[in-house]
């Protein structure tokens, strides 16, 4: 009686650090931010953001850390470890956590029986429409909400995957994420992506030229506006399929690039 008094107790008093990880986010931190005011502690992982976003943070947490930007994995090793409490959840500044998830993230984190770490689904909000297919429902990325020590990232510089110590379930409340203001940044984040992804894959070894950028990109689009059934999503749909055939192809493109050295002065 006595041992399960004490996890009991220990469930009870659980505590939870959220961690966010920014650069350049102005537009977007502080809505995220005002959707953590629940949690124990706030840990705004920033990589020396040169417009306001620290100082918008400031207003919601005095834990601010400077972290170099060496690929999203490493980033988020060091933003946990930052962490003080036994609980962490992770919020991009792109996403919102809403009143219900936040009630059964509690209700979660109190519970003796508690799983080690939870997949979070998300809700996405772009071109004026909740998307309901295109892959972006339930929309799980890593594990959101999990017990400190019990999971780390592989240091990948983009889609870092993970590497669990323990029991993994998912939550059923959902939160919110507005992943592009508009088509701007949705543009402006393929960019980003396909670069990081190219480097990802010449450190893999793997080769490739045009044609297989081709029909990498061509097969990216059907998966999402196909099979993930994105043409029930109308032109956002389409779109979405659109934008992961581009940042498919040039992903690729950009590692043939590096294995022909085409950006160097002509003979």
């Amino acid at each position: 009686m006595g041992e399960g008094s004490t996890s009991g107790e220990e469930a009870r008093m659980a505590k939870v650090s959220a961690y966010i990880l920014t650069y350049n986010e102005e537009d977007k931190i502080e809505a995220a931010l005002k959707t953590l005011g629940w949690a124990d502690e706030i840990v705004v992982a920033d990589s020396f953001s040169t417009d306001r976003t620290v100082e918008i943070a400031k207003r919601y947490t005095d834990r601010i850390v400077q972290i170099p930007f060496q690929g999203f994995g490493r980033l988020r090793n060091d933003a946990v470890a930052h962490c003080s409490h036994e609980w962490i959840f992770s919020l991009d500044a792109d996403e919102r956590c809403t009143r219900e998830a936040r009630d059964e993230i509690l209700a979660t984190i109190r519970d003796p029986a508690a799983a080690d770490a939870y997949l979070v689904p998300r809700r996405n909000w772009f071109m004026g429409r909740w998307i309901r297919h295109s892959g972006w429902y339930p929309d799980y990325r890593q594990p959101q909400l999990f017990r400190k020590g019990k999971l780390r990232y592989k240091e990948d510089p983009v889609h870092e995957g993970y590497v669990l110590d323990g029991t993994l379930r998912a939550l059923k409340s959902a939160i919110r994420q507005i992943p592009f203001r508009n088509l701007s940044q949705s543009i402006q984040k393929m960019e980003r992506y396909s670069t990081l992804g190219a480097r990802k894959l010449q450190e893999k070894g793997v080769r490739g030229g045009m044609a297989k950028a081709f029909f990498r990109g061509f097969w990216a689009f059907l998966r999402h506006y196909v099979f993930h059934l994105g043409f029930l999503d109308g032109w956002p749909g389409f779109v979405i399929a659109f934008a992961y055939f581009e940042q498919t192809f040039y992903k690729y493109a950009k590692l043939a690039e590096m294995r022909n050295a085409w950006s160097g002065e002509p003979p």
